[in-house]
């Protein structure tokens, strides 16, 4: 009887202590487990989006080679005036030269009639701002200027101030072009050739 009721008061305070923790709520090893568990929130940090600026004419020059039917035009343009000047307020003269050869050359002459370049400026975002008026060459001798090389023709236009939040200028080029039929001809078949410059504008 002795060693049965002792197994009885084990019992019974083994059963006090469970309820007792019961009691009280949780463990307090349970809690670290649970805070432990659920994940401190962070901050996503999200980079700047930067648009770089294409500027043909970094380097000072660039040329471009382009065809008009059989006709092989070299260009090569530049500025007299360096690109950290090329700001907004400033005159900003664009140079260039050019001249022509001919896939199948009998002989024939290649004249330029005319050139025209249109001038786009944008601003931040490509947002289009006015532009100036386009600038023209019309030859002023019949039926144009002779540029089959090793003759050549040479240009300058001068852009004036754009808005003041201009960040580039796209410069589109049109070259008309005259080939003569034959070389004996005064028949001339007209081609066209364009192009496109873009200029950073200087903070």
């Amino acid at each position: 009887m002795p060693r049965m009721r002792r197994t009885a008061i084990a019992v019974a305070v083994a059963l006090s202590a469970s309820a007792l923790l019961s009691s009280c709520g949780t463990a307090p090893w349970q809690l670290n487990a649970s805070a432990s568990a659920t994940p401190t929130p962070t901050k996503a940090t999200v980079a700047p989006t930067i648009t770089p600026i294409v500027n043909d004419l970094a380097t000072g020059s660039t040329q471009r080679i382009l065809k008009a039917g059989d006709i092989t035009v070299t260009i090569n343009y530049f500025s007299t005036l360096s690109m950290d000047k090329w700001t907004a307020s400033a005159n900003k003269p664009i140079s260039f030269n050019m001249s022509a050869t001919l896939g199948t050359d009998d002989g024939q002459h290649i004249y330029l009639s005319r050139v025209t370049l249109n001038p786009a400026v944008l601003g931040k975002d490509g947002v289009t701002l006015p532009a100036p008026a386009p600038l023209t060459d019309q030859a002023t001798v019949s039926p144009g200027y002779f540029i089959k090389a090793p003759y050549s023709y040479s240009e300058t236009f001068v852009l004036p101030a754009v808005d003041p939040a201009a960040t580039e200028v796209v410069l589109s080029f049109t070259y008309e072009l005259l080939l003569q039929t034959t070389p004996t001809s005064n028949d001339f078949a007209k081609q066209t050739a364009a192009d496109t410059v873009t200029v950073a504008i200087a903070p």
